[in-house]
C-alpha cells in the first residue's frame, strides 16, 4: 500500500455545511469505521487499521464537533447514523462494511438498521445491543472515562484487562503505535461535549424503533467482538440473544477488555476478514 494509518492524508467532506475530518486508505470493499466515545481520527491503533486496509478499502471518520471535524455532535444518534450515509453519499458509495466500537458500535447498529439497503454486513465491538440491557457500565468506567485528561493508566483500565499481564503487556504495546500520530488537542474534554455523547442514552435504551426485534428479520450478518472483562458494555448482555438473531455471531477474546482488537489486532482482523469473505 502506499498509505498506512501513520501516513495518509486527512481529507474534508462539505456535510451540511460542516468539513468533517476523514482518512481513506486500503484496497476493497469500502469499509466505514465508527468510533468509541471520546475517539478521534488518531485513537485508533494504527496496527489495527493497517491489517484492515490489506483486504479493505478503510474508511476512519470523526463525527461532527469531534476531533478535526466542525460542528456540534448531534444530540440524536439517529442523525449521527444519518451523517454515516450522507458521508457515503459524498464519497459516492452505495454499498458498505460498517465496523462500530463501543458508542460506534450504537451509530453502526442505528445506521444498519435505518439504511438496510446501503449495509452488506456490520461488525460490532464492544458495544451491546439496542434496547434495556441488565448489566450496567461499572463504576470504574465513569471514575477514569469522563477525567479531562486521560493517563496510561487509564487507557489500561478503561480498554485491557488489568490484572492480566498478557493484556498490560498489549496496552503498553498499543499505546506505544497509538502515540506515533496523536494530538491530544483534538480529543474531546468537555462536559459539554460528554453530555451530548450520552443525550441518546435513554433513547437507545427504550428502543422505540423496536430494533432488537429487527434483529430477529434481518438479513445482514452481523459479527460481535468483545472482551470478556469490557467494564462498559458487558459481554453478558448479548446472551439473550443468542438464538433469537438468525445472522448474529459472537466471538469473546480472553483476559481482554473494551478494545478487544487493539490487544488483539492479528485475530481479531483474521475473524473480520474471514467474515466479510464468507
Amino acid at each position: 500500500m502506499k498509505e498506512n494509518a501513520l501516513t495518509v492524508h486527512t481529507q474534508f467532506a462539505n456535510i451540511d455545511n460542516n468539513q468533517i475530518a476523514y482518512r481513506k486508505f486500503g484496497i476493497g470493499q469500502p469499509l466505514i469505521l465508527l468510533n468509541r466515545f471520546r475517539g478521534t481520527l488518531d485513537t485508533w491503533d494504527p496496527l489495527f487499521l493497517d491489517l484492515l486496509a490489506k483486504h479493505n478499502t478503510v474508511i476512519t471518520f470523526e463525527y461532527c464537533g469531534i476531533g478535526y471535524s466542525e460542528g456540534e455532535l448531534p444530540l440524536a444518534i439517529k442523525d449521527v447514523a444519518n451523517d454515516v450515509i450522507k458521508l457515503a453519499d459524498y464519497l459516492d458509495i452505495e454499498q458498505f462494511n460498517v465496523l462500530g466500537w463501543s458508542y460506534g458500535g450504537w451509530v453502526a447498529q442505528y445506521t444498519m438498521f435505518l439504511n438496510p439497503s446501503r449495509i452488506l454486513k456490520t461488525v460490532i465491538i464492544g458495544n451491546n445491543p439496542i434496547g434495556k440491557n441488565e448489566l450496567p457500565f461499572k463504576k470504574e468506567f465513569f471514575e477514569r472515562a469522563l477525567k479531562p485528561v486521560n493517563t496510561d493508566d487509564d487507557f489500561l483500565v478503561l480498554f485491557f484487562e488489568p490484572s492480566s499481564k498478557k493484556s498490560s503487556t498489549a496496552a503498553e504495546k498499543s499505546m506505544q503505535r497509538i502515540a506515533k500520530r496523536f494530538d491530544l488537542s483534538k480529543v474531546p474534554s468537555s462536559q459539554e461535549v460528554f453530555n451530548r455523547y450520552f443525550a441518546s442514552k435513554n433513547a437507545i435504551a427504550e428502543d422505540s424503533d423496536n430494533f432488537r426485534t429487527a434483529y430477529q428479520n434481518t438479513n445482514i450478518p452481523i459479527l460481535v467482538l468483545s472482551g470478556d472483562n469490557d467494564i462498559s458494555f458487558s459481554l453478558e448482555n448479548w446472551y439473550p440473544m443468542l438464538g433469537k438473531a438468525p445472522t448474529l455471531r459472537l466471538i469473546v477474546m480472553p483476559e481482554a477488555g473494551h478494545a478487544p482488537h487493539f490487544q488483539y489486532p492479528n485475530e481479531t482482523n483474521s475473524y473480520i476478514k474471514a467474515f466479510f469473505e464468507d
